[in-house]
Order: structure tokens, then C-alpha cells, then sequence
């Protein structure tokens, strides 16, 4: 065997030695680039070893072999040693706690809040509509009942009283004779009388609102007799 067989192999026994430790059958490397001085360590003392065999003017030389063969072997190696199943050098969150979901790059899946489910609708308020058109409601210019809308709204009163009905806002409106500030005071006084009927007929006072919207909402034209009894109304809301 000549001398370059023989010094070169301690050299390749330890760097076989410590390929073979260094990675595993899945392709991690404990021993890798972060522990690369226990390589040389374990390099020196292996090529010391296998150098000794041949005498112990080769220790020393196989040593120091060893030494640099184990450190260039293992800073070869690529190692995962957070055990994410990303290799250390792809590796961009080499610290991910154990059992982390982890993206190609290492780093924790973004974690989103679930989904929530779409609030239900809620039912669209019931309106009951009580016009000039069919009976006058109010006495002329004024929030008076007349005994036929008095009729109606008592008419009313069972479907107004069921449990399910949690609210009645009473909404006035007028037509567009007269001035705006004047229809929005008469507008309210006249829900005031609808809803005042209502409590007295027994409903509860925590039940019933109302509120006057004057001219500003018709339903019809206000150029014609017809559309202003139209227009003329009140709506029980029903909640």
C-alpha cells in the first residue's frame, strides 16, 4: 500500500464514518451545520484512531485530518432541528415549537378565525295602513278620531295584542296642503291620538310608540283628490 493510500485513509474511514452518522435514512442530519465543531471533534478522534493503527507517527497527521474532514462533512449536512420537516438552511422560523403546522418555508401556517355563519334576516316590520281613502280617519284639520277609524283600529286590537307583536310604532302622515312645519305638528298629533286610542283600549303603554312624518313621504299624487286621501294615513308598524 503506498503512503498517500495510507495517509488518505483514515481520512475517508472517518468521512464515511460520519456521513453515515450524520444523516438519516429520511434525509434529516442531526449532525449538521450548527454542530459542526462536534463533527471535527469526532473527525479527530476518529482519523487519530484509525491513523494509530498504522503507527503513532500517523496519529497525529489523522487526526488533525479527521478533524477538518468531520467539520467540512457535518457544515455539509443540512439538519431540521426544530423537526418541522423543513430543512435548517430553508428554514426561516428555525425555533417553530413541536407540532406546528408549518408552510414550505418553516414558518407557521396562518391560523384564521373560523368562518361565522351569516346572522339570520331579520322578518320585515308588518305595516297596517289606515287612509282617507277608504273612511276619514281624523276630523277636518284636526287629530280627532272619527268614530270609523275608532271602528278600524278596534278592529285591530287582537291582531295588535298578540304576543308576537313586540312593538306598534304609529307613523302619521298628511298630504301637501298647508305648510311643511304645520303638516309635520298635525302629523304628530294625530299618531299621538292613534296610539293614546290604543293604550286605552289596552295596550301597553311600553308597547306602543308614535311619530309624525307630515308631507314628506306620499304614496300618491297630491295634485288629485284621490291621491291626497292617500296620502292622508297612518301606519302601525308592527315589530
Amino acid at each position: 500500500m503506498t503512503v498517500l493510500t495510507k495517509a488518505a485513509l483514515p481520512v475517508l474511514l472517518a468521512a464515511g464514518l460520519l456521513s453515515g452518522c450524520a444523516t438519516h435514512s429520511d434525509g434529516s442530519a442531526p449532525l449538521n451545520q450548527r454542530t459542526w465543531p462536534i463533527c471535527s471533534l469526532l473527525g479527530g478522534l476518529v482519523g487519530g484512531g484509525l491513523g494509530a493503527i498504522e503507527s503513532s507517527a500517523w496519529a497525529g497527521g489523522g487526526a488533525a485530518a479527521g478533524v477538518i474532514a468531520g467539520g467540512l462533512i457535518c457544515y455539509a449536512q443540512d439538519g431540521d432541528e426544530d423537526g418541522d420537516g423543513v430543512f435548517d438552511r430553508r428554514d426561516r422560523c428555525p425555533d417553530t415549537p413541536k407540532g406546528t403546522p408549518v408552510e414550505h418555508n418553516g414558518c407557521p401556517t396562518p391560523q384564521y378565525p373560523p368562518s361565522q355563519p351569516a346572522p339570520e334576516p331579520q322578518p320585515e316590520p308588518e305595516v297596517i295602513t289606515l287612509s282617507d281613502q277608504g273612511n276619514v280617519l281624523f276630523a277636518f284639520d284636526s287629530a280627532e278620531l272619527t268614530p270609523a277609524a275608532q271602528q278600524q283600529l278596534q278592529g285591530l286590537m287582537e291582531r295588535l295584542s298578540n304576543p308576537q307583536v313586540r312593538t306598534v310604532r304609529v307613523v302619521g302622515h298628511t298630504d301637501s296642503k298647508g305648510t311643511d312645519a304645520y303638516n309635520q305638528g298635525l302629523s304628530e298629533r294625530r299618531a299621538g291620538s292613534v296610539a293614546k286610542y290604543l293604550i286605552n283600549a289596552g295596550l301597553s303603554p311600553q308597547k306602543v310608540s308614535s311619530e309624525g312624518r307630515g308631507e314628506m313621504e306620499p304614496v300618491a299624487d297630491n295634485e288629485t283628490d284621490e291621491g291626497r286621501a292617500q296620502n292622508r294615513r297612518v301606519e302601525l308598524h308592527l315589530n
